[in-house]
């Protein structure tokens, strides 16, 4: 039985996530950062999966609690075939370089960018001893080719670098059966990130303009799309940063937008845990 661990699993788009990846026969350890009467919520929704679910509390920023969800992930199941580095520390209020605080910014790259880092050191071993891994990470649309994004230099930053590290680990480890992705929503808000393509598809009214598929994006997009790379066969795909975001960044591109100029198509994948 393979086995993932999803950091931020508990909510939007990690929570759709987690449950493709139960739904396929999957063990998963789901990492979540203090929501704990929300963890209480899923014990009892996915209670047929307790024997191959289980929650680990910890702050991704930090590397201790790193260490210890893949210390409970391997005690408990022996082994790590998904790594998803679903989630994403933010900051909201809009802010210029020199008006960030210096933990704000050490909050978002240790989030971002520094818990890929101490997440792949630890796994990517463990995955060399089964010849087998998959590694997942969010991205935001057109991160790699490197734009600027107003009052968003942290995440932005964070980001772009992150697009450089994974298609690095793809290249290093490609013979050790491993991959690395980079997956990069659209903009899917609110009840959408735990919702389903069929609910976005009849209950929802679209500017054309905004969704040219017409329909916003949705968790079970991005959750199909992580169960497919996730696949044994599925290893031609590597070093690939994957935009899903129903055409939005072609209309942008046609465009000439850049990432700060955009209202829509564009918000970060998880937010705060």
């Amino acid at each position: 039985m393979k086995h993932a661990i999803i950091t931020a699993g508990s909510k939007g788009l990690g929570k759709k996530v987690t449950e493709e990846l139960l739904k396929s026969g999957c063990s998963v350890t789901v990492n979540y950062r203090s929501d704990k009467a929300r963890v209480e919520e899923l014990i009892e929704e996915w209670s047929q999966y307790k024997d191959r679910l289980q929650f680990i509390q910890g702050d991704i920023t930090k590397k201790a609690d790193i260490e210890n969800i893949v210390h409970q992930a391997m005690t408990r199941f022996g082994r790590v075939d998904y790594l998803i580095n679903n989630a994403g520390p933010y900051v909201y209020e809009q802010k210029k370089l020199v008006d960030y605080l210096d933990d704000e910014w050490y909050d978002i790259i240790n989030g971002n960018l520094n818990s890929v880092y101490h997440f792949a050191k630890l796994v990517i071993p463990i995955m060399r001893k089964q010849h087998f891994g998959r590694i997942i990470t969010y991205g935001f649309q057109d991160a790699e080719h490197t734009p600027g994004w107003l009052y968003r230099s942290a995440y932005g930053a964070a980001k772009v670098g992150l697009v450089s590290l994974t298609r690095t680990i793809a290249i290093e480890e490609a013979a050790h059966g491993i991959t690395a992705n980079m997956i990069c929503p659209g903009d899917i808000q609110g009840d959408m990130k735990e919702s389903d393509i069929l609910t976005a598809r009849t209950t929802e009214a679209h500017d054309p303009a905004n969704t040219p598929i017409g329909r916003s994006g949705t968790g079970e997009d991005i959750a199909r799309l992580i169960k497919f790379l996730c696949e044994d066969d599925s290893d031609l795909i590597t070093g690939s940063v994957i935009s899903a975001s129903g055409a939005i960044n072609v209309v942008n591109r046609r465009r000439h937008t850049s990432p700060q100029h955009r209202s829509g198509g564009l918000s970060p994948n998880n937010l705060k845990h």
